[in-house]
Formats: C-alpha cells, structure tokens, sequence
C-alpha cells in the first residue's frame, strides 16, 4: 500500500563541479550496444522461474512454521530470519510480474498470488498498472513517478522514517483487506479511496491510482476477494483462539521484517537526486544502482536480479535470471569510459552512507 509520508521536499542544489544527472545526455553507443548483445537473452525459462517460486515458498512457510512451533527461543529466531529471507524472495517475484508476457509463463501470475501474494496480502494487482509508470521514460524521477522521491535531498530524519514506517506495513495491509476492502464494496466513495490510495507498492504520497477496468477489473476483484477473506479468517481465527496468539506475533514479526529489508533495498535501488526533470534513459540508469559481484550479501537483500537494478531499467524485458549474463556480456565489451561502468557500487553500506550523507548537506 502507499507510504503516505509528509517528506521535505525541499529543493536542493547539485553539488560545485557535478553534472546534474537530469541533464546528462543519453550515450548512445551504450544503449546500442546494450540492445545488441542481449537479443537472445529475452525469454523467460518457466522451468526457473516455478523452481525458484516453488522453493521459496516451501523454505519460507516451512521455516516459519519451525519458528512457531518450536520451543527453543534461538531456533525460533534462526528459523524467523530463514522464513523472512525466502518470503522476501518469493515476494520480490512481484516485480517480475510486472515486466514479463504472461503467456510465456503461463498461469504464474495465479502461482505466485496463491503461494505468496494472497498469503502476505500483497497481491499482483498492487504492482501490476504501478510500477510500469516507474519506467516509463517521461515520467522516471518526476512527480508522475509512483516509485520516486529525491531522498538524497531530503533532511536526515526522512530516511530512519521511511525505514522504521515501513515495519507497520503487515497492520496496514491487514486493515486494508479485512476492514476496508469488504467497507468499501457498499461504499462506492470509500472504494475509490482504497484503489485510489490503499492499493499500489508506491512510495510517493502524491501518487493516485485510476479505477481498474475491463479484465484487469474483473482479475482484480477476484485477486482481492481471497486476499479479503485470508485476512478476515486470518483475524477470525486468531481471535478465537484458534490460532495462538504467538503464531500470529511471530507471522507479524515475519512480515515486517520482509518490509523493512524490500525498504532497506528501496533506499539503495537509486541515489534518488532528481527533483521532478525528464531525464534521458542514460541518466536514469546512472541515478539506479547495479551491485554485482563479487558482493554476496545482495543475493539476500536484492534477490531475483535486483542486484543489477540500473541494468533492468536499460534492459526491462530481460527477465531476472538472465541479467547476470547481460551485466557480465556489457562489462567485457564496453570500453572503461562508459557509462555503463558508473552504475556499479560495491555493497549496501557505501550505499546507505552515500544517500545519508547527502541529506546532511545544508541547501538553500
């Protein structure tokens, strides 16, 4: 659901001797070559894409339920960290969804949503219309820009808020698909304030959904109906008892850990330095960030190729298992001047340092 967060947006100025990315010129030879190298690297391999759901789910659900029925306190936390570490995975397919033809992969969208999206109600239809405005090219970095807010011009205090906020987002989901969704079914004002406001993964408060319609419509309410009635039995049983309320502390603590981590990795995915100007495709991929190997720890905090996040927003058709292959194809074949180079950063604490850093700078 939306973060709704009242940031300081205040303007900021680039720093002397920098460039504004906004205003870099899109390199050609880059995008070329770029387009060029990966033709055949385009088509998703379902075989890959179900095993890796699949396994996922089964770590991640299996794990939790060692946390809750285990009576070793250490166990239970090892086994909470496994489970919020695979759900994270299996849920970061979401973004998959977004990009990939639907008929190459067949029935995944209704996989994915049974094993993952429904049970953590976060179901496809919350990304799915949202985070392709993200990349369209007029609208990256602006105000249009559902998934964009200049953080690193922000004050310091907006990036512990926009991290501690996060960990809320299992009791906001719960109230919006046990409370609001089957409200707002009678309420037709209400309703178009929850698609409206409560029903994209989207940062920027501003930010306002249109009213689904035809078949997405139709697949949205179905989708949303069984992630009402999940929640609401969810609520029920544990209201009666039924289901301990322990089991259910811990599938909380679970949730919010996913979140918080999916924001850690949102707050590194760009160095968020645009204040609202059209940038060239070029400058978009400088202001996204790639951490590709030999780093390990990405593999865990940005799965299913969100290590090379700048590499997909210059490449968004080829799907995640492929992108090490581009990455490692475009770095042996562009020459060290390129800008391709540029988007490379060595590990998440540089990363946090660099956007922190920023917000301390005085602007007038």
């Amino acid at each position: 659901m939306d973060t709704i967060l009242n940031f300081d947006r205040s303007a900021g100025q680039a720093a002397p001797g920098k460039v504004p990315t906004h205003l870099v010129a899109d390199d050609k030879a880059m995008l070329r070559t770029a387009a060029v190298l990966t033709r055949d690297l385009t088509a998703p391999r379902p075989a890959i894409y179900w095993a890796d759901l699949i396994a996922s789910a089964v770590v991640g659900w299996g794990a939790l339920a060692v946390a809750i029925l285990t009576p070793s306190t250490a166990l239970a936390i090892g086994a909470g960290i496994v489970s919020m570490l695979a759900l994270y995975r299996g849920i970061s397919f979401i973004h998959e969804l977004t990009h990939v033809k639907h008929a190459s992969l067949p029935h995944f969208r209704a996989g994915w949503n049974a094993l993952i999206g429904v049970p953590m109600l976060t179901p496809s239809f919350m990304y799915e219309g949202v985070h392709n405005l993200h990349h369209a090219k007029t609208r990256y970095g602006t105000a249009e820009d559902p998934e964009y807010l200049p953080l690193a011009l922000m004050k310091p205090w907006t990036l512990p808020l926009f991290i501690v906020i996060s960990g809320l987002a299992p009791i906001g989901l719960l109230i919006r698909y046990a409370i609001l969704s089957p409200v707002s079914v009678v309420l037709p004002g209400l309703r178009r304030i929850v698609v409206e406001r409560f029903s994209a993964l989207a940062i920027n408060p501003s930010f306002r959904r249109r009213m689904p319609e035809g078949e997405f419509r139709a697949q949205w309410n179905r989708i949303e109906t069984a992630a009402s009635l999940w929640a609401i039995t969810l609520l029920a049983l544990v209201a009666s008892d039924v289901v301990p309320l322990r089991a259910f502390l811990i599938f909380l603590a679970v949730a919010a850990g996913v979140a918080v981590v999916n924001q850690v990795r949102t707050l590194v995915a760009h160095l968020w330095e645009n204040e609202g100007e059209s940038m060239s495709v070029t400058a978009q991929y400088l202001d996204t960030v790639n951490v590709p190997p030999p780093a390990l720890l990405p593999m865990l905090w940005a799965p299913v190729g969100l290590r090379y996040h700048a590499l997909h927003h210059l490449l968004p058709g080829v799907p995640y298992h492929a992108l090490g292959e581009a990455h490692r194809r475009l770095s042996a074949t562009l020459d060290a001047m390129s800008p391709y180079h540029q988007a490379s950063y060595p590990g998440l604490p540089g990363l946090v340092a660099r956007i922190a850093r920023s917000t301390m700078v005085v602007r007038r």
